[in-house]
């Protein structure tokens, strides 16, 4: 599935069993809520703390979640994201060039 194919399931859906999009600042704040809860995940897989009995950790189901939340805020207030995505790795390229490769905290 391509981004474009995404944003275009994703409207498909909301249209279709979602009734409408939730406001954009419902949707902020929904994205902050996914957000925390793929770092509760890494945390617990990653870092030093460990899981509660019965907790999710499934860090995909949580990207996921972060995904389509970031969809319905690009597609309401209409981004389209390849393109955004493009850019944005365009810009980085031009900016950071050098700046990693270089960077002796990185070599090992």
């Amino acid at each position: 599935m391509t981004i474009k194919e995404a944003q275009q399931t994703v409207d498909q859906w909301i249209k279709t069993y979602g009734v409408r999009y939730f406001s954009e600042l419902t949707n902020m704040a929904c994205l902050t809520e996914e957000v925390g809860e793929l770092a509760r995940i890494i945390a617990r897989k990653y870092g030093d703390q460990s899981f509660k009995s019965g907790e999710n950790e499934d860090l995909s189901e949580e990207m996921a979640d972060v995904l389509w939340v970031l969809i319905c805020l690009a597609n309401q207030t209409g981004i389209d994201l390849t393109s955004a995505l493009l850019q944005s790795i365009d810009k980085k390229t031009r900016r950071d060039s050098k700046r990693h490769i270089e960077n002796a905290k990185l070599k090992h």
